[in-house]
């Protein structure tokens, strides 16, 4: 077969694959073949019937962490106690970036004790932000859910995002500023009163934590004895999450039931 019965025979093919009658549009001297334009087909399709953009949207899973958004969105103080794997740490930290980017308050002050879950790891080197780094890990992962995480050290640069140790709130006034305190189990009694009362102006603050899961010795977690003091108090919101909140695995909320 010559090169231009080749060609012609090429050129049929594929007037009837794409239902082409004129063939005038491909290029005969050449080997390549020029897709018809108007076949329908192109390498980039339409978007028109797929979302042009994904938001993750906050919506509450349960009646529980309903509660909670609507507490937090109408007190200044709210505490949040129930088992692991309700979302307490989540939703506050999703709270407060949604309060910063609606620029409601100016900044957001994250703080939880630093203290490990029955072992000790030793000696960390580096600055104040690198020693608390592990212990911060999971509002951090609730901060680049919300944001890129190139955003969050953009915004950590920037002094709006704070990493503040516990061990150096006193004396500190939290104006304009969401606040969550995370793992509160693990804070004493006189560690809650003084960080509740750095409360300033404009300000909200959320304090999770589970009182079944204290890493300190029997009976010096101040977590439940300052719930049940604050709970009668007017404009504080104590929210109680229970197993049916549990928005893990199915197992946790087993599990939770029998340990």
């Amino acid at each position: 077969m010559t090169k231009r019965a080749a060609l012609k025979r090429q050129t049929r093919e594929a007037s009837r694959e794409f239902g082409v009658l004129d063939t005038s549009q491909f290029i005969q001297d050449s080997k390549v073949r020029r897709l018809p334009t108007h076949a329908g087909w192109s390498p980039n399709p339409s978007n028109d019937e797929r979302d042009q953009a994904y938001l993750k949207t906050l919506k509450p899973k349960s009646d529980g962490q309903a509660e909670l958004m609507t507490m937090i969105d109408h007190h200044n103080l709210v505490l949040a106690l129930g088992p692991a794997g309700t979302g307490k740490t989540y939703l506050a930290v999703a709270k407060a970036v949604e309060a910063l980017e609606a620029g409601k308050v100016g900044r957001i002050v994250l703080s939880r004790p630093a203290v490990e879950a029955g072992e000790s790891i030793g000696f960390l080197p580096g600055d104040m932000e690198d020693k608390l780094a592990p212990y911060l890990r999971p509002l951090y992962d609730a901060l680049s859910d919300r944001l890129s995480m190139k955003r969050v050290k953009a915004l950590m640069a920037e002094g709006l995002i704070e990493i503040a140790p516990i061990g150096y709130m006193r004396g500190r006034t939290l104006n304009n500023a969401f606040i969550v305190v995370d793992e509160a189990q693990n804070c004493t009694y006189v560690q809650l009163k003084m960080l509740l009362t750095r409360l300033g102006w404009h300000s909200t603050m959320v304090v999770t934590g589970d009182p079944q899961q204290s890493d300190l010795l029997p009976g010096i977690s101040g977590l439940s004895d300052i719930a049940e003091r604050l709970m009668p108090v007017p404009d504080i919101a104590v929210v109680r999450l229970a197993e049916q909140d549990i928005v893990r695995h199915p197992l946790v909320a087993s599990m939770i039931g029998v340990l």
